[in-house]
């Protein structure tokens, strides 16, 4: 068993053929995909997603590409939601610095608004770091006992460890798989299995071996067996580990 820990399955790029896409996903093992919100205007549909099917597990969020979507009064309209839909984590949310002409205050508003609901709520985050590693773990210190993962992580070692004392995980995919990601590479060799998580971010960020095509659920595979390689352990064990991860943050009944 395999879990997409963060895939964007309710993306207009799999409005055509989704129900293939899931059945291709579940063909190659992959048991449970968690499907992280963008903005609240979108929430709607990917409720409609994540019903359509089993395995398929709703979060909601704010993420900071999407600053343009945002109001001020959406942050207590998430409060609403997760009350009311019960997601498996909050988010995706986090800082992008690489984006030019986002507000890092406004960012930085909406970040925090949801890392204290998810505080106070006892869910997972699902954090969006680029470019911001660092002032991130710095923010994720200020609320004790919060758990979650940083998706797509793209920092050292050290700040992977750094994560790992305060009780987060870091997912990997797409980006891995290519030769120039050496740094990546020495993260996966030096960090406990049990704080990675796998996951496609599909549509978007395809593997070395798919590049510049539409990535989907069904290339998770890929990162697992990187993932075994660079570890030099058997992909059942990256598969098994990974997946009690997974399993464990979200809260999620195993099958």
């Amino acid at each position: 068993m395999l879990v997409d820990s963060h895939c964007h399955l309710d993306a207009p790029e799999f409005d055509h053929d989704r129900d293939a896409v899931v059945t291709r996903a579940r063909q190659a093992g992959i048991a449970h995909q968690v499907v992280p919100a963008t903005h609240a205007e979108a929430w709607p549909k990917l409720r409609e997603v994540c019903a359509a099917a089993p395995g398929l597990h709703a979060t909601y969020g704010l993420h900071p590409t999407f600053l343009s979507h945002h109001r001020p009064g959406h942050l207590d309209a998430l409060a609403d939601w997760v009350d009311r839909e019960r997601p498996v984590a909050i988010g995706e949310c986090g800082l992008d610095h690489f984006v030019a002409g986002l507000d890092a205050d406004a960012q930085l508003h909406y970040f925090e608004g949801q890392l204290r609901l998810a505080h106070a709520r006892d869910l997972p985050v699902i954090v969006h770091a680029r470019r911001a590693v660092e002032e991130t773990i710095g923010l994720l210190r200020r609320f004790d006992g919060l758990r979650g993962v940083v998706h797509s992580f793209s920092g050292s070692p050290e700040q992977a460890a750094q994560l790992w004392k305060i009780g987060f995980l870091i997912g990997l995919g797409g980006p891995l798989t290519y030769d120039r990601a050496k740094r990546l590479h020495r993260v996966v060799k030096d960090m406990p299995l049990e704080q990675l998580l796998l996951e496609t971010d599909a549509p978007d960020q395809p593997d070395a071996e798919h590049r510049g095509q539409r990535n989907e659920p069904s290339r998770l595979t890929r990162i697992r067996d990187v993932v075994a390689q660079l570890r030099g352990i058997p992909p059942d064990e990256v598969a098994a580990q990974t997946s009690r991860n997974a399993l464990a943050l979200f809260r999620i009944a195993a099958d």
